[in-house]
């Protein structure tokens, strides 16, 4: 016997990544990851770190209590591009979107998808994975208001999901561009807006968390549900 095949009748297999925990509800982090490189985007970035002070801790929580978190993010027009690509694009030393990308960064347990248009739902596998983790009421964060988050609500709607949209958890390059987009949310689609900390999950799941051991509420990997596009 020679030594490759000792080694390998005595390797351990590996544990395959864990497919996903069922949830009802999940959260949809759109365009976080941006190196904030367009006309406004200067405009943006004030109220984008104001956001991440809501968003950050609010994204935790939603971890601690098993609803899953969905990255959507633009591809930038790199289809070649996968999350370690966009991430260290958006995060290089002269990105304007770098300390909010860094402070936003996905968790091993996150899921990744990228977009190559406004909505997250538009060429992307994000209804597949939503349909595989169960899940029928959508909570939305992330820039911008008026194009991203409103173009995902949109679809989201269409496809008959229950929404919810955090408005201290997304930002646009003005209060104007942002409360408008809000009001017509609520006003044509009948979509729930609140603060973060309005958000109230149910009982059991805070029993369910306060269960879960400290070291398995994040994984050893990153579910990357890359674009079908």
């Amino acid at each position: 016997m020679d030594v490759t095949t000792r080694k390998a009748r005595t390797q351990k297999p590996r544990r395959r990544p864990s497919s996903g925990r069922r949830s009802d509800t999940a959260l949809l982090i759109i365009d976080v990851i941006n190196d904030l490189d367009f006309p406004g985007g200067e405009k943006v970035l004030p109220w984008a770190l104001r956001m991440v002070e809501r968003l950050g801790p609010f994204a935790e929580r939603m971890r601690r209590t098993g609803v899953p978190v969905i990255y959507v993010n633009d591809n930038f027009g790199y289809w070649r591009s996968n999350f370690g690509d966009i991430y260290a694009h958006c995060t290089r030393p002269k990105s304007r979107g770098r300390n909010v990308a860094r402070a936003l960064k996905p968790q091993p347990d996150d899921y990744f998808i990228l977009k190559p248009k406004h909505s997250a739902f538009f060429a992307t596998s994000l209804v597949p994975l939503l349909e595989h983790l169960g899940t029928k009421k959508l909570i939305l964060a992330g820039l911008a208001t008026n194009l991203c988050i409103f173009f995902s609500a949109h679809d989201a709607h269409m496809h008959e999901y229950k929404l919810t949209v955090l408005s201290d958890c997304c930002a646009a390059e003005s209060d104007h561009d942002h409360d408008l987009a809000l009001s017509q949310l609520q006003r044509f689609l009948h979509v729930r807006v609140c603060r973060s900390d309005e958000v109230h999950l149910s009982a059991r799941r805070r029993r369910a968390a306060a269960k879960r051991p400290r070291s398995t509420r994040h994984g050893a990997r990153r579910k990357n549900a890359r674009s079908a596009s």
